[in-house]
């Protein structure tokens, strides 16, 4: 169990370290994406890349097992 944690949070510092790329990529700007911009405030909800990332993640931890 501790390995899956420590696999997680290699992954999510990687996704961190590489967002300023996947952004250029065109993730984070996909047409499920919601941004809700009032008042100065800017919400953030990137649904679709989430999912693509989780899938992508997913077939990669299959693959290494």
């Amino acid at each position: 169990m501790q390995r899956v944690f420590i696999i997680i949070g290699f992954i999510c510092l990687m996704v961190a370290i590489l967002w300023p790329l996947l952004t250029k990529l065109g993730l984070g700007k996909l047409p499920g994406d919601i941004v809700i911009d009032k008042g100065g405030r800017k919400i953030y909800f990137p649904i679709t890349t989430s999912i693509i990332l989780s899938v992508i993640i997913t077939i990669l931890i299959k693959y290494f097992r």
